[in-house]
């Protein structure tokens, strides 16, 4: 899919309605505690300035359902806005309306406006036409810098692309251009690596990708249920047993289309679910009746790291095991070794996303040797999937 670029767009001069995700964990003071989100914004932001547009930010801040809740208001944010750009951020107190239109108008250049919490309006989730209409009113040109939120059809990632000139932003960008490498057209072999607690999550995923990839690694609870649907005894270990003949159907497409299925051949077990706890490596069809698996073992992670380092893609969608628990993140700490290891020379294209796997790849230090680490966590499993992107489908050139 082609898409414009803000490379593509006449911004001097213009009012540019900018969709971003700054929904940002704030403590009880009004202190964002990750700026992680924002930080990501910043060239695009500084590029609109740069070309002589004046931006304006849409955002989502918590889920207000089309109400008013001042505990979720964005002005709280400003403060962080305004470090991580270094320019002035104004404030309007409604996304529609006088306030927004005020705001609009007494925006100079080398200026940010923030726009209220579009959620506040009903509209917004609902892609209600008069909701996007009233935020298209407002500028003269659309860009969408919020992958994160692409999944949704809403008034501020879809309706209001139809209404103005469109285009990714910076941010938005890099991450269609790292997904399309990783499942679009990528270097092979593919190696995909997807963990988690359960298969019942990730039907879709999976399905997916045994047509994609030539190795398919599946670690945490999803794994015990494909243990367990081959006869194995996985003892108290996290399973959803009901899903066995799903396993059984997926192992059997995957060996149809040529893609192979890496799971534990070795599993790291315990009795407790708490750290350091007493624990013993065996073999996968060995776990004792009263113990629980907790990670995959040194031989299975060997032979994952083999494959790694036979892999041109890589993409990574969940640990190992329970990495926030020593010694259990050993599995998907060694495996990320690897991973960034065969990317810092060269070798891998590697990207990732989700909320436990950015935590697991920030927990081994391994961030920086990623190719690209996705922001996004619903848009960028439902890439994976293969489904269209609203958000992104808006923008095709």
């Amino acid at each position: 899919m082609a898409w414009k670029t803000l490379d593509d767009m006449d911004l001097d001069g213009k009012v540019v309605m900018t969709r971003v995700d700054i929904n940002v964990p704030v403590d009880e003071a009004g202190n964002v505690t990750d700026t992680t989100r924002i930080d990501r914004i910043v060239p695009t932001v500084k590029d609109i300035v740069a070309k002589g547009g004046k931006p304006v930010l849409m955002a989502h801040f918590g889920r207000p359902k089309g109400q008013v809740v001042p505990e979720m208001s964005l002005k709280a944010i400003v403060p962080a806005l305004e470090a991580a750009f270094g320019m002035p951020v104004k404030f309007a107190a409604d996304s529609i309306g006088g306030p927004a239109k005020t705001a609009v108008a007494a925006l100079q250049q080398g200026e940010v406006l923030l726009l209220e919490n579009t959620r506040f309006h009903k509209g917004e989730t609902e892609n209600d036409a008069s909701f996007a209409a009233a935020l298209a009113a407002l500028g003269d040109v659309y860009v969408n810098d919020a992958f994160s939120a692409a999944h949704r059809a809403h008034a501020s990632t879809e309706g209001i692309a139809r209404l103005l000139p469109a285009c990714a932003g910076r941010l938005m960008a890099e991450e269609l251009s790292a997904l399309e490498a990783a499942l679009g057209s990528p270097t092979r072999p593919v190696v995909a690596v997807v963990g988690g607690a359960k298969v019942s999550t990730k039907l879709d995923l999976l399905d997916n990708l045994v047509g994609k990839v030539e190795h398919l690694v599946i670690g945490g609870g999803m794994a015990n249920t494909f243990l367990a649907a081959q006869g194995i005894d996985v003892g108290k270990s996290l399973c959803e047993h009901d899903l066995a003949d799903t396993a059984r159907k997926i192992l059997a497409t995957a060996a149809a289309a040529g893609c192979e299925i890496i799971l534990p051949t070795d599993v790291v077990v315990a009795r407790a679910f708490k750290a350091h706890a007493p624990h013993e490596t065996v073999a996968a069809d060995a776990c004792p009746a009263d113990a629980m698996i907790f990670d995959a073992g040194p031989a299975t992670v060997a032979y994952i790291n083999k494959v790694i380092a036979g892999a041109r893609t890589l993409i990574m969608n969940g640990p190992l095991g329970v990495f926030e628990l020593e010694p259990f993140n050993k599995g998907t700490f060694d495996m990320l070794d690897a991973i960034a290891a065969a990317t810092d020379a060269g070798n891998l294209v590697s990207v990732a996303g989700g909320g436990d796997t950015v935590a697991a790849i920030n927990a081994a230090g391994k961030a920086a040797s990623f190719t690209y680490i996705s922001t996004a966590g619903g848009a960028f499993l439902e890439w994976m999937e293969g489904k269209e992107l609203p958000g992104v489908a808006a923008l095709a050139a």
